[in-house]
């Protein structure tokens, strides 16, 4: 089967664009991926478009209304913080099945303010508030205090997420926010649910991010190769069927069965990988997923967060874009977002959050829901 690369890739900074529609904020990253990789949208056979918020409104139609209607298949996704993630796996399908040799992904997301998930609509007593909550700050609360329960994880090792990736994220100008945080001002920031205070929570923003992935005997043809990024795996699972609580979902099974697909796919291990992407929706979500994506066992998440391995300069950097808490997370666009930075990063592009020698760098989304999505991305030879 062909191989793919990403050939082109960009995203708007993320921000609050009240006076902006879907389709607009669509378009300029669509602009930006042509742009970065000498295209224009003729020469785009497909589009796979990833939008949650209005997933009946065809947001991949009206986006090329406003770049240019070729009159391409358009499929529009819509699978929660994956959503994205989805829509740029799909891409990669079609081109590793034969059938298109460019194709588009583009995620797009508008976000108001509050809380994630919570109370639905429902017939007899609800469970919202008397068997747990499924607001998201509550969900990701019970996973911390399991975690903390299990491996002794404390409050501070949460918090020290939010101020490493605050930190990051002064040196990523498309960040939404590019402010140190303080340990003591995390720690001291009004509390939503125990153990994330407001700063270890992730940032509702608008946004947008699009790609251009590309077969590699056109990426050769079109001379781009030397410039492109290899997909050296793409995977989406959802939540295998367990005897727990589903009232308060498991957040690591799903991103556990992807890693391992992930890594056998790609013929690596945990240890080849030079940084990751991953979602840190909260601070005591990246801890979790030390273990989940096999970066350490468990147990030792705290110690590799509080030794400074997944800082910048460190063993495994982590979220070096600022990650959700800072950049942001406009949930339709954050799986491209994510392969952006990492195709940055892998191009040498990234300015003073360089990972220094970056090979090989995976990103990593999950909806709950559930769908977890994991893409392995290498540097051109």
């Amino acid at each position: 089967m062909n191989n793919v690369y990403v050939a082109g890739v960009d995203m708007i900074k993320f921000g609050r664009f009240p006076n902006r529609s879907v389709p607009d904020l669509g378009a300029d990253a669509v602009h930006g991926a042509l742009d970065d990789c000498g295209l224009n949208i003729k020469d785009m056979q497909a589009m796979y478009c990833g939008n949650l918020m209005q997933a009946n409104a065809m947001i991949g139609q009206r986006i090329l209304q406003q770049v240019g209607q070729t009159g391409i298949p358009v499929v529009n996704c819509a699978n929660a913080c994956a959503t994205g993630a989805t829509a740029f796996r799909e891409a990669w399908i079609a081109i590793k099945a034969g059938l298109y040799d460019i194709v588009l992904a583009v995620g797009v997301e508008q976000m108001g303010k509050g809380l994630l998930g919570g109370a639905q609509a429902q017939q007899g007593i609800p469970r919202e508030g008397l068997l747990g909550s499924s607001t998201m700050p509550a969900v990701f609360a019970e996973a911390g205090m399991e975690h903390s329960n299990l491996y002794g994880t404390t409050f501070e090792q949460f918090a020290r997420v939010s101020v490493k990736n605050h930190h990051h994220s002064t040196m990523n100008p498309k960040a939404m926010y590019q402010v140190e945080t303080p340990l003591e001002t995390v720690m001291n920031a009004e509390m939503i649910s125990y153990p994330n205070t407001k700063l270890m929570c992730s940032v509702n923003v608008d946004g947008a991010a699009a790609a251009v992935l590309m077969s590699e005997c056109k990426a050769k043809e079109l001379e781009l190769i030397a410039r492109s990024v290899k997909i050296r795996a793409s995977v989406l699972t959802s939540d295998p069927w367990q005897e727990r609580d589903l009232v308060m979902p498991d957040v690591n099974s799903c991103t556990q069965k992807a890693a391992t697909e992930a890594y056998e796919m790609a013929g690596l291990g945990p240890e080849d990988i030079d940084l990751i992407e991953l979602h840190d929706c909260f601070a005591t979500a990246e801890i979790l997923h030390y273990g989940n994506l096999g970066l350490c066992k468990p147990e030792d998440a705290g110690k590799l967060i509080d030794e400074g391995h997944t800082s910048l300069g460190g063993r495994i950097p982590v979220n070096v874009s600022g990650g959700l808490l800072s950049k942001g997370h406009p949930l339709g666009a954050t799986g491209i977002a994510n392969i952006y930075e990492i195709t940055t990063q892998l191009r040498g592009e990234a300015g003073t959050r360089q990972v220094e020698d970056a090979r090989l760098g995976m990103t990593h989304v999950i909806g709950l829901g559930s769908a977890c999505a994991i893409h392995i991305l290498e540097k051109s030879a």
